[in-house]
């Protein structure tokens, strides 16, 4: 006589459900404080695949079922914790770009001007310091020349018609062209082997806020940038 299929489960001594076989196929599946369930699983593998339901499946849905508030208030304030330095940086990438983005402009268009500055043809039929005015001015248009996007008027960069001569130092506004006579070179008219130095300082906004308390600033309260560059006159 066929004794049919074995037991589901079966009690211990404590009144508690263990592991069984209801067929080949299936295996009961304790669920803690929940009747048993039944799962199907491969003959050969049915002890592997009883542990892994048991240790990864079924947390995983008791996690879903449960979410866990704690942890998710805790992810919160752990957020907002690191809210505002991040927002400093973010704030602090944004302006410097602005100045880096300045200096770089404003050095190139000083090393254009300073090489302007030395192939400059002179005139014989013109005087010296007449010859100096002119270099001087082509000096200046290139400098706003090559200044690109950056603004070329008054507070950001200042220049006016007229030049303040000190000695070999010529000042329009924000724009300083010096010369300088080399100890072993002649001082000549046209100025053949003097080195001429082009300085242009452009004074940049500090748009950012709270960044802008930490940098240097003029009594305008922008920062100034420099661009300086010395060349010989060929």
């Amino acid at each position: 006589m066929d004794a049919g299929p074995p037991p589901c489960a079966y009690g211990d001594e404590g009144g508690g459900v263990r592991q069984g076989y209801v067929r080949d196929d299936q295996r009961l599946i304790p669920m803690g404080d929940r009747p048993p369930e039944t799962r199907r699983v491969h003959p050969k593998l049915s002890f592997e695949v009883a542990l892994f339901v048991r240790f990864h499946l079924l947390p995983a849905r008791r996690a879903r079922r449960r979410p866990n508030a704690p942890e998710n208030g805790q992810s919160l304030v752990e957020f907002s914790l690191i809210l505002m330095p991040l927002f400093l940086i973010l704030l602090g990438i944004i302006q410097f770009g602005f100045i880096f983005n300045s200096y770089v402009t404003m050095t190139n268009a000083a090393r254009d001007a300073a090489r302007l500055g030395t192939v400059y043809v002179y005139d014989r039929t013109l005087t010296k310091a007449q010859n100096d005015l002119a270099r001087n001015n082509s000096i200046k248009s290139q400098v706003i020349s090559s200044m690109n996007v950056l603004s070329t008027t008054s507070p950001h960069f200042a220049t006016s018609g007229t030049w303040t001569q000190s000695g070999l130092v010529f000042t329009n506004g924000d724009l300083v062209v010096t010369y300088e006579i080399p100890a072993d070179v002649t001082d000549s008219d046209p100025r053949t082997g003097e080195r001429v130095t082009v300085s242009a300082t452009y004074h940049q906004d500090l748009v950012i806020p709270l960044i802008s308390q930490f940098l240097p600033k003029d009594a305008n309260g922008r920062m100034g940038l420099s661009g300086v560059v010395t060349m010989v006159i060929n």
